[in-house]
């Protein structure tokens, strides 16, 4: 899995941009929240990734930040919702705004965004609920706080472990601040099945 790519950014077409990585150049689809803030062409740049792996192609996804790159994972897991639609939610909504409507079940934010109907928007609220943690929503609603990089890691990995935000969020509060990831997940896992 290709998790992160630091290079220069030798061309943009939107929403694809080329990325040389030491002579190699990797084709990635950004959504167009991220492609706004991409430097000039010959400048350095990273981006977080998601590789998707179909029997016809390899499609690398690319995001500025984790919270979209969270938010693009939860989204291709709903059905009826694939990376090419997942990338349209997220060029026309910022993740707390996806968060927010989620959490108001709004509807009516989510339809505003080409390609998304009633239905569909229906089906991301309902599957959405729950799911974008205060991780993702930043200031927003929610009672999990996350201080620092290892505690947001720990948080992630236990919510992909299918714990909820409330229970993850709780083993999180029990650790020590200063706690390393892998540690921080076994005490967290051990503090969960009590």
């Amino acid at each position: 899995m290709i998790g992160k790519l630091t290079g220069i950014l030798a061309a943009k077409n939107p929403p694809e941009v080329l990325v040389d990585c030491g002579g190699v150049g990797y084709e990635v689809l950004v959504p167009m929240s991220t492609f706004y803030n991409l430097p000039q062409l010959g400048e350095r740049v990273a981006l977080l990734t998601h590789l998707i792996v179909r029997e016809d192609a390899h499609l690398l996804y690319g995001f500025a930040t984790s919270d979209e790159r969270a938010g693009f994972k939860q989204l291709v897991k709903i059905s009826g919702v694939g990376p090419r639609t997942a990338l349209s939610i997220l060029s026309g909504m910022s993740v707390a705004d996806i968060a927010q409507a989620v959490a108001k079940q709004d509807a009516g934010r989510l339809t505003k965004i080409p390609g998304i109907g009633k239905k569909t928007a229906e089906r991301l609220l309902l599957e959405l609920k729950g799911k974008l943690g205060d991780s993702i929503l930043g200031s927003g609603a929610g009672g999990v706080s996350v201080a620092n990089d290892n505690q947001s890691d720990i948080l992630q990995a236990l919510v992909a472990l299918g714990y909820s935000d409330r229970d993850a969020g709780l083993a999180l509060k029990a650790l020590p601040a200063d706690v390393g990831v892998s540690e921080g997940i076994k005490l967290a896992l051990k503090a969960l099945a009590k």
